[in-house]
């Protein structure tokens, strides 16, 4: 219906009602005797004017009523009551006399049925869509604001599949009341009985500031229903108006780490980055990808964006530049192996900051092919670091791993001495060099994520390595924040460390992820394959003798390593033709593999 019908429709009924409302007072305490009096008349004539006045100066006629609350009660209350007055007004002027019965029993009656006749279309939609059938029963974790928005949203929304009933919430004092007509039925702890007493097909998480440790216990809880979880989006992005109360979103595994993400020191890093050029080595990658992208958002006078990979460098290029946030971006196709063209590359843009995260990472992979390892994650990152240091780079920011703590493979003796390479140059430039580690990246290219997902579309089974194996994990946000967080903290010969919680199982992991692809555990399966050469049953982060006491920022740590004997690394590097001898080396002058015998996994 249009608005100018709705309107003229609106106005019919409250004129009848108003007129009906005068002469039922009337009738009530006079019958006949004053039903058609003059006063009786004008008082009607003067009532429905005023009504129909106020009804526009309160916006009574562009009220949706489906969802009168109230507010919208309070508004009425203020139109009967001041046109109630008017009236009595009049009739004093030119009555000379006051109704005040029949006026007070009009105003009641008014309110009455003005009131009635709009509720009465929630009531008959409220009724209507709880009569509807194949609506899945949905239990609210969550009783507070965001819950009841959510119930409301369910209760009034004709579209939503969804329709709430019962609420979970901790808070005891209001265990057995209800709350817009749905029960609060009792604690988190009890959810699965609750789910199966109410036959609950679909569960929403409803607290948008909740913290990821007690998401994941209250996840834990859910799962044991067989339902669907969803979670209400976070707080920052209702408020922000990005989504609305009723977008509710799967979890995903980043979600069940049982801690929260890192923050940034947005004012620090405003201070080393923005203005500045910044270089940025396999910014095609996963993480150098979302280290553009957080970057760009401190506004750099340049960003170089450099990777071997050309389609990954336009992508992340046109990514960057459809944003139109005024960077000169910058693009260089070329190989951090080629010395040359480092050189090339830092004579002609004079980076100020330099994030190395080119680099290769697959530990199997690497293991065939160490000398590619050495050539990519040694050889290149001393180029890039000499190129930096002599065109007078401010800051050198390198990417390691927690293989490089201990290493037992190719992959993490390469990049412990690639650390080893960036705290020697960090003795002798007027560049800061400082390095950053961090555990496995979920989603990063390679990752377990990607592949279980593949594993579980295709039916199954996930593989998984070992039972016992655990690894440390943040998301690919959190390891980009780490990165930049390290360059505006940097004072040279660092190593920072994220504080990752604890480590988790990957046999967990994978458990997670097919749940909450909605799939049993028992339909995908899991299969074990064995450990892989050059692979940990557990990772760490840091040696006993690296940490210091404190964090140097909230979660981030830092340690310093001892710095490497350079003729030993060149006479490795010069002299490891045959892949055999190359691998042994290189955990050789590593210089754990005999001190640490029994952290090591056989290396094929």
């Amino acid at each position: 219906m249009t608005y100018g019908k709705r309107l003229l429709l609106l106005m019919v009924i409250d004129t009848a009602i108003v007129t009906l409302a005068v002469y039922i007072g009337a009738y009530l305490l006079y019958e006949t005797r004053y039903i058609d009096s003059a006063i009786i008349f004008a008082s009607s004539a003067t009532l429905v004017i005023a009504h129909h006045t106020f009804g526009h100066w309160f916006k009574l006629y562009k009220r949706v009523w489906q969802y009168a609350s109230i507010n919208e009660l309070k508004e009425i209350f203020k139109a009967v009551t001041l046109s109630i007055i008017v009236t009595a007004v009049m009739q004093q002027l030119f009555f000379d006399v006051i109704h005040k019965r029949t006026l007070l029993i009009t105003w009641m009656l008014h309110i009455l049925m003005i009131g009635g006749s709009r509720f009465a279309w929630r009531m008959y939609r409220d009724h209507f869509l709880k009569s509807q059938k194949n609506k899945k029963r949905t239990l609210i974790v969550g009783s507070g604001s965001a819950g009841t928005m959510v119930a409301r949203q369910m209760l009034q929304g004709g579209e939503s599949e969804l329709t709430p009933v019962g609420f979970v919430d901790d808070d005891k004092t209001k265990h057995s009341l209800e709350i817009m007509g749905v029960p609060v039925e009792g604690p988190v702890k009890q959810i699965e009985h609750i789910a199966a007493k109410l036959d609950v097909e679909h569960i929403v998480i409803a607290i948008p500031s909740l913290s990821r440790q007690e998401l994941k216990r209250i996840y834990e809880e859910c799962q044991k229903t067989g339902a669907r979880i969803q979670i209400l989006p976070m707080i920052e992005d209702l408020l922000s108006g990005k989504v609305s109360v009723s977008e509710f979103r799967d979890i995903e595994v980043e979600d069940l780490l049982g801690r929260d993400p890192v923050e940034l020191d947005i004012d620090g890093i405003s201070g080393s980055i923005t203005g500045r050029r910044v270089l940025i080595t396999g910014a095609a990658g996963s993480i150098g990808s979302e280290i553009c992208r957080q970057i760009s958002g401190f506004h750099p006078e340049a960003m170089i964006l450099l990777d071997h990979s050309e389609n990954g460098v336009y992508d992340i290029h046109m990514e960057l530049e459809q944003r139109g946030l005024g960077i000169d971006l910058i693009t260089e196709v070329s190989d951090v192996k080629d010395k040359e063209k480092m050189q090339t590359v830092f004579a002609s843009q004079s980076p100020d900051v330099v994030f190395h995260a080119a680099a290769h990472k697959h530990v199997p992979l690497m293991e065939k092919n160490p000398e590619e390892a050495v050539k990519n994650n040694v050889l290149g990152t001393k180029n890039v670091a000499e190129a930096a240091s002599e065109y007078n780079s401010s800051t050198f920011v390198m990417i390691s791993t927690d293989k490089a703590v201990n290493p037992t493979s190719v992959m993490g003796a390469t990049k412990r001495l690639a650390e080893m390479v960036i705290q020697h140059m960090n003795t002798e430039s007027s560049t800061r060099f400082v390095s950053v580690r961090f555990g496995n990246v979920l989603g990063s290219r390679g990752s377990v994520i990607p592949l279980f997902k593949k594993q579980i579309q295709a039916g199954g089974p996930v593989t998984v390595t070992h039972p016992d194996m655990i690894r440390y994990f943040m998301t690919i946000p959190e390891a980009s924040r780490l990165v930049i967080q390290a360059g505006a903290l940097a004072e040279g010969g660092e190593v920072f460390v994220l504080d990752m919680g604890e480590p988790v199982k990957i046999v967990d992991l994978a458990e997670n992820l097919i749940r909450l692809s909605g799939y049993d555990v028992e339909d995908i399966g899991i299969e074990y394959t064995g450990m892989r050469p050059g692979e940990k049953m557990y990772e760490e982060l840091m040696k006993d003798d690296e940490v210091y006491p404190e964090q140097i920022y909230p979660k981030i740590h830092i340690g310093r390593t001892q710095p490497i004997d350079m003729t030993a690394l060149h006479s490795v590097l010069n002299n490891g033709q045959r892949q055999e001898a190359l691998r042994q080396n290189l955990l050789d002058i590593a210089n754990f593999r005999k001190n640490n015998k029994s952290r090591l996994t056989a290396v094929k």
